[in-house]
């Protein structure tokens, strides 16, 4: 993919692109503490089909980490919308994967922007939690004082087996984490994330969009169990949980989230 930089609301923004020219479109979303390149090889596969996008939200990875920013959801999804303005595809139908806090960014986006939103994929979704489970109170703590074994122990809790976590994971987050605004930016975040609901009503008004739901079925961080009020609200959609793997499955198993996406989006 292409490392692409672009200034939006005075913010400048990393994102990575491949498939530019192709007339369908995917947004990837991506997770609390994460980055664009956490989707791996993913957007790279399906951008045969489609032009794929993967950013590197406010606050996290490359992009900056405005001071001024209070990090709530209904800024992720006005960055976004502006996000792709700026890219002059907002008002084409465009696909939306959102893993976990992208989960939560995503429905919102899907709930208010029904008219150009063509599919969604909700991946270990955020947005029903009433408190942070006690995983997140953990990464919280780890990302206050993230030394190699804090941000370590902290990830292999996330997976089904410890031995998926690489070096280059740990390093590459403590790096992004250590950077000026970056810790602001990541407790704002999950206390915004993790204390407020979507809503069953809410989530009900999806209903016009074929919504694809994944699920780890060891995540700890949000349980299975979160994954049935998407399913249950959302009217065109279906759910399918991944074996042996935990809150980030399409790291843990990519060739095979890679083909449920595939499967699903054509």
């Amino acid at each position: 993919m292409d490392e692409c930089w672009i200034k939006v609301d005075n913010i400048k923004v990393r994102y990575l692109e491949s498939g530019k020219g192709k007339n369908q479109h995917i947004l990837f979303i991506h997770g609390l503490g994460s980055a664009a390149d956490r989707w791996m090889n993913i957007p790279d596969s399906l951008s045969k089909d489609f032009h794929c996008i993967a950013l590197d939200l406010p606050g996290f990875g490359e992009s900056d980490k405005p001071a001024d920013m209070d990090y709530t959801i209904d800024d992720f999804r006005e960055f976004i919308i502006s996000f792709l303005t700026k890219l002059s595809i907002h008002t084409e139908s465009i696909c939306l994967v959102g893993h976990s806090l992208g989960g939560y960014i995503a429905s919102e986006i899907a709930i208010q922007n029904q008219n150009f939103i063509k599919k969604l994929i909700l991946i270990d979704s955020s947005g029903m939690l009433e408190k942070p489970t006690y995983i997140l109170e953990e990464y919280l703590a780890a990302a206050m004082n993230p030394t190699k074994e804090n941000v370590r122990r902290s990830f292999e809790k996330m997976v089904a087996n410890p031995l998926r976590i690489p070096v280059l994971l740990v390093d590459g987050f403590i790096r992004r984490i250590n950077m000026p605004n970056a810790k602001i930016a990541f407790k704002l975040t999950l206390a915004n994330s993790a204390t407020t609901q979507i809503g069953l009503d809410r989530l009900r008004q999806i209903h016009g969009i074929p919504t694809l739901i994944l699920w780890g079925i060891h995540d700890k961080v949000i349980p299975l169990e979160h994954s049935k009020f998407f399913r249950d609200c959302i009217e065109n959609s279906q759910l399918k949980v991944i074996d042996d793997a935990g809150h980030a499955p399409f790291a843990e198993k990519p060739t095979q989230v890679c083909n449920l996406l595939r499967e699903f989006l054509l």
